[in-house]
């Protein structure tokens, strides 16, 4: 199973792998030129943020093993695909209730900004098979995606 691991001392917030989250996601057709950065339907699905001491700390989905925040989703809107090990979201099945967002122990699942009735998070560029588009984009190398093996979860 593949998952993103992020070298957080690679990182210089330079937030390519945020402009290509946009770019995958996006709603309307078009180059990563033409993004309009300040329209809040174009959200990535992960952040960069400070860590206080002048470099950057890039918060991604883990894909976690065992995924608090599917533990915690009463729809069932939050699943584990078995196959992928990724952790996927049904928009039509969620409640809003944001237990997953507040279960996240990475405080990466996020509320969408325009109608808050949905989650953002990252689906590991579900339509793109080789690998997740900030990788791709990541000049420095601090996102990259490796081969792990997990125990079956109980």
């Amino acid at each position: 199973m593949k998952r993103i691991f992020i070298d957080q001392e690679k990182c210089d917030g330079c937030k390519n792998c945020s402009f290509a989250c946009m770019q995958a996601h996006r709603q309307t057709p078009g180059t990563v030129y033409d993004l309009d950065l300040l329209d809040p339907k174009n959200e990535a699905r992960h952040s960069i943020v400070t860590n206080g001491k002048g470099g950057y700390v890039p918060v991604f989905c883990r894909h976690c093993a065992v995924p608090d925040c599917a533990g915690a989703c009463m729809s069932g809107a939050l699943k584990k695909d078995p196959e992928t090990g990724h952790i996927q979201y049904d928009e039509k099945r969620c409640g809003t209730c944001f237990m997953c967002v507040m279960s996240c122990p990475y405080g990466n699942i996020k509320p969408d900004r325009v109608s808050r009735t949905k989650i953002l998070k990252c689906d590991f560029c579900v339509n793109d098979k080789e690998e997740p588009n900030c990788v791709k984009s990541c000049p420095k190398k601090a996102i990259h995606v490796e081969e792990v093996v997990w125990e079956a979860a109980v």
